[in-house]
């Protein structure tokens, strides 16, 4: 089944009724976040009414994308409702092979000029908003958003630069792995992820995991190899290297 592809206000509202109900995951304020991640939130896992914003650094340190999908999967599962706005890049198969559950996936590939209306209505009635950041929303907008998120008990992901959030996950380095001496198939990518942000959040972190790269979004954690320093110091019993505090 493809995730629910909304395009106008009549589909939006049809989308927000059905997706405002209980789920499992409504009387928790942490929704879950893969193992690898939790390290990089303040509170393990993404808390109702917060701002989480994903950005990348230069255009090879590219993984945006896959890192957004690792953080819906695991509240997917446990019943949340997510929704995808402004990301045509980001397609329901990806997403199916990540884990996510696309009954409860919303895609808005193109809101157009109505971006802060779409936003807000999902909030209303969504668990998780993932939302593309235009490169002239003002600051009152973005304000007013993530205050709609806090009040409404919504997890609010901006996709880009964004003042204010309360955490802010960027891929900041990123290299890939597949190809031999001229010819072989582009399989992961490892990314390191910085973490940075307000109150409980303001230490920063980094930790480097594997992000596949042949159409599967599930994050692989990356094991040192033995006698390297990262498998001396820094390692964790998950599997993933830690190179920053936690």
């Amino acid at each position: 089944m493809a995730g629910r592809m909304v395009g106008g206000s009549a589909a939006l509202a049809a989308l927000v009724r059905p997706a405002s109900a209980p789920d499992p995951a409504a009387g928790h304020r942490l929704l879950p976040v893969a193992p690898e991640l939790t390290g990089l939130l303040p509170h393990r896992g993404l808390r109702r009414g917060s701002t989480v914003a994903v950005t990348v650094g230069q255009p090879r340190h590219s993984g945006g994308t896959s890192l957004v999908l690792a953080l819906l999967a695991e509240a997917s599962r446990a019943g949340s409702w997510c929704a995808v706005v402004g990301v045509p890049t980001l397609g329901a198969g990806a997403a199916a092979e990540v884990g996510i559950a696309l009954d409860r996936l919303a895609l808005v590939p193109h809101p157009g000029p109505e971006w802060p209306t779409v936003v807000a209505a999902l909030i209303d009635g969504v668990d998780v908003v993932v939302t593309a950041v235009p490169h002239s929303v003002a600051a009152s907008v973005a304000d007013r958003l993530a205050a709609r998120a806090r009040q409404r008990g919504c997890v609010l992901v901006p996709y880009g630069r964004w003042a204010g959030a309360d955490v802010t996950l960027q891929v900041v380095r990123g290299v890939w792995e597949g190809l031999g001496a001229g010819r072989g198939r582009l399989r992961r990518r490892e990314v390191t992820v910085s973490a940075r942000g307000r109150g409980a959040a303001a230490r920063p972190k980094e930790i480097t995991m594997w992000l596949p790269g042949d159409g599967l979004t599930r994050i692989i954690p990356r094991t040192a190899p033995a006698g390297s320093p990262a498998s001396a110091v820094g390692s964790r019993p998950g599997g993933f290297t830690v190179v920053g505090p936690v």
